[in-house]
């Protein structure tokens, strides 16, 4: 709960800081969100690296976890099958478009913007920003209620990068191989898919 509150107010905070443009001098000719985000990943690799017992941790995963990613993607799809009904002024290949951005909503936005205009592209980012969001906040609910495999599927594409370090605090390090290796794959198949429902 705490640890969610923090991540609440830290992105609050950034956003404070955006909007008001209280960003340090030193992040004014760099993107401060990848500088961060890399220190995160270093520090991620730190707690991995001086876990000496994570190769074992890894062994004693079920080899079926390699299908995380596909149980992610098709997951997803369905998610957005039952609920695009809902949404009647756009069409179920749309909707599906934009769910298939899995969080990567730089990739995606810019894609379905592309294809079906600027209106259908910032659905698609707002989408995506806030299903990352979602794991940043509330991963320790979803290992709670759901499993550690629950923030994982939710991540989405974020499971490399962005969602990797809470992942990794609320699951464990042995899970960091495993959100990273969904993270790589969910990634790959974001440009094909979302370019597939475009043109449908």
């Amino acid at each position: 709960m705490r640890s969610s509150i923090i991540i609440f107010l830290t992105i609050a905070a950034g956003i404070f800081c955006g909007v008001y443009d209280l960003i340090p001098d030193f992040m004014g000719n760099n993107d401060p969100s990848m500088i961060i985000l890399y220190i995160l990943l270093f520090v991620v690799g730190l707690s991995l690296g001086n876990d000496t017992e994570i190769v074992e941790k890894i062994k004693t995963q079920s080899p079926y976890l390699i299908v995380i990613p596909f149980v992610t993607i098709i997951f997803s799809l369905l998610g957005v099958l039952v609920v695009s009904p809902l949404v009647t002024e756009r069409s179920i290949p749309e909707s599906l478009a934009v769910g298939s951005g899995f969080a990567y909503y730089s990739l995606s936005s810019v894609l379905i913007t592309e294809y079906k205009g600027a209106d259908l592209g910032v659905v698609a980012l707002m989408s995506n920003i806030m299903r990352e969001v979602f794991v940043l906040i509330a991963a320790p609910f979803l290992v709670k209620y759901f499993g550690k495999i629950a923030p994982i599927c939710c991540g989405g594409a974020t499971t490399m990068d962005s969602t990797l370090p809470i992942i990794t605090k609320t699951c464990g390090n042995e899970f960091a191989i495993i959100a990273i290796i969904n993270g790589v794959v969910v990634d790959f198949c974001v440009p094909f898919l979302v370019t597939y429902f475009c043109g449908i």
